[in-house]
């Protein structure tokens, strides 16, 4: 029998809007998946600290919703930055992973400063980069502050040393028009990972493109 499936959903949203409302759990469910659903800290149902130091630590609510058994993992974005350090750290409770929207970001220095004040002030300054983070803290159900805190956080980095404990199969899944890229410096990091390139794709279509469900599901077979 198939283990269950984690899912970890982007920055801003959470995982009724990433995944329940983009068709991933009905899809699953007719694969017969079981499927773990996580809301990061400051999302969705999770607690919403407005404290940028709460977020030291986003991999925290993963682990405890992980059963006993190994189990399959798909992330987005932030989600999937989440994952990567979750599974580096407990390599024997995964399958295999999934992860989307990350790429050499990963391995940038940036200053997010502007794109903290977007978030939590809503004021993009006509930038459109800054007007889809300003705009995700207006989705419902979403706390400015808290989104702002953690973005001023960001969970910590990722490491080429992290990467290299990973031991299950990764598929790396990212649009060609998404910020994110190039997914290569990602791939060369991870042991045994394949890459996915999604066509006239950016970050925010990503979690919606049949392309990227077709390929994570034939992934988790």
């Amino acid at each position: 029998m198939a283990p269950p499936v984690v899912l970890v959903h982007g920055f801003g949203t959470s995982f009724d809007l990433t995944w329940r409302a983009n068709g991933w759990v009905d899809l699953l469910a007719d694969e017969g998946r079981e499927v773990i659903g996580v809301d990061l800290l400051g999302h969705g149902t999770a607690p919403k600290p407005t404290n940028p130091d709460a977020y030291d630590d986003l991999g925290t609510r993963v682990v405890e919703a992980l059963p006993d058994e190994p189990v399959d993992a798909v992330g987005f974005s932030l989600g999937a930055k989440t994952l990567l350090q979750v599974v580096s750290a407990h390599p024997d409770r995964f399958r295999s992973l999934v992860v989307s929207g990350v790429g050499a970001n990963l391995f940038r220095s940036s200053d997010h400063r502007a794109v903290v004040e977007a978030v939590r002030t809503g004021d993009d300054g006509g930038n459109p980069a800054l007007r889809y983070f300003a705009g995700l803290a207006d989705l419902p159900g979403n706390d400015r502050a808290a989104l702002a805190a953690c973005m001023e956080n960001g969970g910590g980095c990722v490491t080429a040393e992290q990467l290299a404990a990973i031991t299950c199969p990764v598929l790396v899944v990212l649009g060609d028009a998404d910020f994110a890229g190039p997914a290569d410096p990602l791939v060369e990091a991870l042991d045994d990972a394949r890459l996915v390139t999604l066509p006239r794709t950016d970050h925010a279509k990503t979690p919606k493109s049949f392309a990227f469900i077709d390929a994570a599901l034939d992934f988790l077979r």
